[in-house]
């Protein structure tokens, strides 16, 4: 009994000791890592209001501060493909190309913004494209499928979310189908993306003979919005001679005609693209597939084919957050500076920052009517949340903000005065301009511009107006939270 008592006693004075230490042990590793964390903040976020955030975060929140800065802050990505030649010319060969080739110069309104985004990119501004813009998924898809049973030499396929469903099952089999008939075909997923439904489609297309791979697959296996550094980019090219982008993913959800309909549907906005501009969009994805496999897609099979096809002037701009991250951020305030009459917006998250908010009340100032349409309700809370809490120092003047009913709108658009649209992937927020591989193509063109103005027209006659008075009506707790969320917005 003393053995069994003195074991106990020793036993209670070791768990004594150490919960007496624990503490300053706790303290201690949470400074030095505090220290680090903060270290790696200031040397590497070139946005001061990140910087402030993130340190705040690792210093506020133990542990848990610095863990989220390491799973969302920090850039992982050493992109080879930055180092390597691009493999196209076009895409870029100097920082002093300009608007070769265009039509567009001297004393023309727009003038000033074909040479901002010349010297931005660095690809000159293509002649000769032909643009047909595609609503919602009726529309995409069956165009879509129809060039993939078409292909006869190669199809380049990236997309951010690729589900098992009705709609992925479509895109599986015509897949598949080109492959057996011995068309060169690759597609490539976002490693999230990839996430969003089971069993994952990368393991249905290899199982059916199509290579492909996941674009950083991340080490979290959950699908989570929220992560960093995705592939946000929906590319579609086939034979080298017809492209197709734009806001939609492959999901059901798109398809507004099944029967019995989907669960969650969602309105889109998708591009077919003929002519010169189908270069500079292959070349962003035959780089993300070099990046992700190391294979360059090179030969006659991935020869281009992009005679003149049209009156559209066109540049593929595209983005991502190891070099250019700016770049379009820079395109929309170049639009946003050189509008005179009307600017059209429309898109499914809105947290623009505040040099952008400042350009758009500034062309709301000049006499410059705004007009922004917004799902009146996210698929994602926190993002809607923080969006409202914002939209009070956007709303006034000629700035006007509409709410579209169900079913929620993903469609990206902007349009400038009935001549410059600007169609693509990228949402307004951080986490596009900023922190997502993207891809969004300028249209120079009046024809494609009245024809995207009408579609924002029956988008608006269809919404509501949103008033500074109803948001500040709601109740104190609505409010908090969603300026809680605001704070967050870096980072959403």
């Amino acid at each position: 009994m003393d053995v069994a008592a003195n074991l106990e006693q020793l036993f209670f004075a070791i768990v004594a000791r150490a919960t007496a230490v624990w503490p300053t042990v706790a303290a201690v590793a949470d400074l030095l890592i505090a220290i680090v964390a903060s270290a790696h903040v200031i040397l590497h976020k070139r946005d001061v209001r990140a910087a402030i955030g993130w340190a705040g975060l690792v210093w506020l929140v133990p542990f848990l501060g610095a863990l989220l800065y390491w799973l969302l802050g920090i850039n992982r990505i050493r992109r080879r493909a930055a180092r390597l030649d691009r493999p196209l010319a076009v895409v870029r060969e100097s920082r002093r190309v300009y608007a070769a080739g265009s039509n567009r110069g001297g004393d023309a309104p727009l003038a000033p913004l074909v040479e901002l985004v010349a010297r931005a990119t660095g690809s000159p501004l293509l002649p000769g494209n032909l643009v047909t813009p595609l609503v919602d998924g009726v529309e995409a898809y069956p165009a879509m499928l129809e060039e993939i049973a078409n292909a006869r030499r190669s199809i380049l396929f990236t997309t951010y979310i690729f589900d098992h469903d009705r709609a992925g099952t479509l895109f599986l089999d015509a897949l598949a189908a080109a492959r057996r008939r011995g068309v060169e075909v690759r597609v490539l997923i976002d490693g999230v993306g990839a996430r969003y439904s089971r069993p994952r489609m990368t393991r249905l297309l290899a199982s059916r003979g199509v290579p492909v791979a996941e674009f950083l697959t991340p080490t979290v296996p959950l699908p989570n919005p929220y992560f960093n550094l995705r592939n946000h980019r929906k590319i579609l090219v086939v034979d080298g001679r017809r492209a197709f982008t734009g806001g939609m993913n492959v999901r059901e959800g798109c398809l507004l005609d099944l029967v019995p309909p989907p669960r969650h549907p969602i309105r889109d906005l998708h591009f077919a693209f003929d002519g010169p501009v189908v270069e500079q969009i292959f070349a962003a994805g035959a780089v993300d597939w070099h990046f992700a496999t190391g294979e360059r897609l090179a030969g006659e099979a991935w020869a281009l084919d992009t005679a003149p096809a049209g009156a559209v002037e066109a540049r593929a701009i595209p983005v991502g957050p190891d070099e250019d991250f700016e770049t379009l951020g820079t395109t929309i305030l170049g639009a946003l500076a050189v509008a005179r009459r009307r600017v059209s917006i429309v898109t499914p998250y809105f947290l623009p920052d505040s040099v952008v908010i400042s350009a758009l009340r500034l062309a709301a100032l000049r006499g410059v009517r705004v007009d922004i349409v917004l799902p009146e309700h996210s698929n994602l809370r926190f993002v809607e949340w923080a969006s409202m809490a914002q939209l009070p120092q956007v709303i006034g003047d000629d700035c006007w903000v509409w709410l579209s009913p169900p079913p929620f709108d993903h469609s990206k658009l902007m349009v400038v005065d009935g001549e410059w649209s600007l169609v693509g992937t990228a949402n307004w927020d951080a986490r596009s301009l900023r922190l997502n591989f993207e891809i969004d193509v300028e249209c120079y063109d009046p024809t494609l511009a009245a024809a995207l103005d009408e579609l924002v027209e029956r988008r608006i006659e269809a919404s509501r107006l949103l008033r500074c008075e109803e948001i500040e009506a709601r109740p104190l707790p609505i409010r908090l939270r969603d300026n809680l969320a605001r704070l967050f917005t870096p980072y959403l």
